[in-house]
């Protein structure tokens, strides 16, 4: 009860103090470790083992999938028999004529077990035989075909209990991707590895994005002319069982669909051999569409650039120099009049400061990307505007772009009103919308 009592008296009012100032050191503390879970929550997006960098990518002759099934009086003899056995599969199955083993063993860079089991006298094996370019071509017809194709962003996506994932996480489809060599392949894939910013930036969303200006920044960065879009959607009967895979092979950033088809592995260890077919039959889909002029790279992509452009705007291009050509007449024929000598002595006018140059912040609302190239566009083709650089993007929200604009903001709000926008002033910056 003394106790209680002492602290019921004025020892309690001499600890409100300090309990207000440890509230506000816990809400101190609070908002740090949000701030640093924030932080640690975007770092994580791009941390950890993402990649998977491709392994093959040569001009020489690969030919995978090969079953051998030898006995001998030993593993090893076993083995070495069923290897040369693959080598003559496989150099049957590209079509080359017939020449002694050990020829034909001289032509051999690797062998690719896929898959194999040894025993004391029996060998069983999955296996791939790759050939040296320079030395079976002779044999087979002279150099390997020129890839024709522009290069293309390839971004892979898997379907599977919902989720759609392309660089976030490792996955097979990717892996069977990097695994691919896409040496004697017509199409020239640019594969990123998926580390980095590569899974912020190539995700089923940007594949979904229509765009322009998101995808001429996005394949600018991989040098890149337009995008494939292989979409593997697996589907697992139960744990351990078949695998339904549902595979289509998309293009653009239209996402157009130029083909789709259906396989089945038996169960989870013959998953990897299932995607590897499916990556085989994906890129003779996305050759066969070369061939037939379907994979040509959309004209809207290479605006500034080398190519054909789309004839309407290749018509608002010349709209757009033919006014430039009569201003340019009209402010000629003025000059020639100015100059005509007149009986009136000259007299000293006063000259105009040429325009200063100078960068003002403007905000737009920017709810679809529909709306923000129309703005970009927009306040590009203001008169007095001599450049325009995106700082923030914000879709569904307010995006912000520096304009450098050669006179006041005054004048810059009543140019970008003159192109219909609603103009709000503020401090050396403006906020527009329509």
């Amino acid at each position: 009860m003394t106790t209680m009592s002492a602290l019921s008296g004025p020892n309690l009012s001499a600890l409100r103090p300090t309990n207000r100032g440890l509230r506000w050191l816990l809400a101190a503390i609070l908002a740090l470790g949000l701030l640093g879970g924030g932080y640690a929550l975007v770092l994580a997006q791009v941390a950890g083992d993402r990649g998977i960098a491709p392994t093959a990518s040569s001009a020489d002759i690969e030919v995978r999938g090969i079953e051998v099934d030898v006995r001998a009086e030993s593993g090893v003899a076993a083995r070495n028999l069923a290897w040369r056995q693959a080598q003559r599969e496989a150099w049957r199955r590209v079509g080359g004529p017939a020449i002694a083993d050990g020829q034909l063993s001289a032509m051999v860079s690797a062998i690719v077990i896929q898959r194999e089991r040894v025993g004391p006298k029996r060998y069983v094996a999955t296996l791939g035989v790759t050939f040296d370019r320079q030395r079976a071509g002779r044999f087979l017809g002279g150099a390997s075909r020129s890839r024709s194709s522009a290069p293309m962003l390839l971004i892979p996506v898997t379907a599977s209990a919902g989720a759609y994932t392309a660089f976030e996480v490792r996955n097979p489809w990717q892996r069977a991707w990097a695994a691919f060599n896409p040496g004697t392949s017509r199409i020239d894939y640019v594969r990123p590895t998926g580390a980095g910013g590569d899974s912020l930036l190539l995700n089923y969303g940007q594949a979904g994005r229509r765009s322009r200006a998101w995808w001429r920044t996005t394949l600018d960065q991989y040098s890149a002319a337009d995008a494939l879009v292989p979409i593997a959607r697996l589907e697992h009967q139960f744990p351990g069982g078949p695998i339904k895979g549902t595979f289509t092979a998309r293009y653009g950033p239209d996402s157009k669909v130029l083909e789709s088809f259906e396989m089945e592995a038996n169960g989870p260890g013959q998953l990897t051999d299932m995607l590897g077919e499916a990556v085989d039959r994906m890129d003779r889909i996305y050759e066969q569409a070369l061939v037939d002029g379907q994979l040509q790279p959309d004209p809207t992509l290479r605006l500034g650039g080398s190519g054909e452009v789309d004839p309407a705007i290749a018509r608002l291009i010349e709209i757009g120099r033919a006014i430039r050509s009569r201003d340019a007449a009209v402010a000629a024929a003025e000059e020639a009049a100015r100059a005509a000598p007149t009986p009136i002595a000259p007299t000293a006018q006063p000259t105009q400061a040429p325009a200063v140059v100078r960068s003002y912040t403007v905000q737009f609302a920017t709810p679809d990307p529909a709306t923000f190239d129309a703005t970009l566009t927009a306040v590009r083709q203001t008169s007095g505007v001599r450049g325009v650089a995106v700082t923030s993007t914000a879709m569904g929200g307010t995006s912000v772009m520096s304009v450098s604009y050669g006179g006041e903001l005054p004048e810059l709000a009543a140019a970008l009103r003159g192109r219909g926008f609603a103009v709000r002033e503020g401090a050396n910056a403006l906020a527009i919308s329509r």
